[in-house]
């Protein structure tokens, strides 16, 4: 059984970009896109689902959203619905930033590009902040990997058909875990307990994420940072992907500082506080500088495999 149901972005809208900037490699067991529908496992308080998402109508600006499974109450698909609009920012107005765009030419070529592109959330702050752990000083492709071995030992997991599909593990689900167990998957220790850590300290209310999106940047990063393992990288990392907060660019970000600086054509390497200075001519826009500079990048790997047309 399927629960279907539509939702209508914000024009302009893509799902190919927006779902690769969720999924960022190919062989993510999370976020799944295989060029036409977006696939998530999500874990409810009855039991997980399968979600899948894919463009509909002839102008492709309605999306449909089935849920496989028990049909789901009214309060289950109200949480769907918020989760879905939160992760693929459809209600997000980016007219303020093409309008940015057009005023420089450099900018306007990479906004026309990935027209369409909505800033992505992780489906919980929680899920921001870990996924910012296991990528902490490693290629995006190697924590991807990482991330998928957590979620395959220690997710929710849907059976379709004989294959079983995995979501990101919750809180609940690794607070129990021994470090050594997450060590085995190829963390390191300090990361293995950093992850542990974090989980007991959310089942026991220790730690309110969610409370921290009340608070401002600082006050934000400066409680990430305080926690055993969370340096000013990750903390930015969770501030934008796990919170929304789409004018924050985690400076500290290597690869995402190699890319502005590709982009740009500058000769020498790029240290945080130039990218720092360069960004100010773009805010309050810095975060969707860095998911265009992720898409950019992943353009250039040749990882898009675009299902239509660029809008004009």
């Amino acid at each position: 059984m399927k629960t279907r149901f539509l939702l209508r972005p914000v024009s302009p809208f893509r799902l190919d970009l927006t779902a690769w900037a969720l999924q960022r490699r190919p062989g993510n067991l999370v976020d799944r896109y295989d060029g036409g529908v977006y696939r998530r496992v999500l874990a409810l308080e009855r039991g997980a689902f399968e979600i899948e998402v894919r463009e509909v109508g002839s102008t492709g600006q309605s999306l449909e959203v089935s849920v496989t499974g028990e049909a789901l109450s009214q309060e289950e698909k109200r949480k769907v619905k918020a989760l879905v609009e939160t992760a693929l920012g459809i209600r997000t107005d980016l007219s303020g930033f093409y309008r940015l765009a057009e005023k420089d030419s450099r900018l306007e070529i990479l906004a026309r590009r990935f027209r369409g592109l909505k800033p992505p959330r992780f489906y919980s702050i929680f899920e921001g902040l870990i996924n910012g752990i296991a990528c902490q000083q490693l290629s995006l492709s190697l924590g991807i990997q990482l991330l998928g071995r957590l979620s395959r030992r220690f997710g929710p997991s849907v059976d379709e058909g004989g294959s079983l599909r995995y979501g990101f593990p919750r809180p609940q689900d690794l607070a129990g875990a021994n470090p050594e167990d997450i060590k085995r998957l190829g963390y390191s220790l300090q990361k293995a307990r950093a992850i542990t850590e974090i989980s007991r300290l959310v089942v026991e209310g220790g730690l309110d994420l969610d409370g921290l999106a009340c608070q401002s940047d600082e006050d934000a990063r400066r409680r990430l940072m305080a926690i055993r393992g969370v340096g000013c990288w990750t903390a930015e990392y969770t501030l934008l992907r796990g919170m929304g907060r789409w004018h924050i660019f985690p400076v500290d970000d290597q690869g995402a500082r190699n890319g502005l600086a590709r982009w740009l054509h500058l000769r020498k390497p790029l240290e945080a506080t130039g990218a720092a200075r360069i960004l100010r001519r773009w805010q309050p826009y810095g975060g969707l500088i860095y998911f265009h500079m992720l898409m950019n990048g992943l353009d250039e790997a040749g990882y898009l495999k675009r299902s239509r047309s660029e809008p004009a």
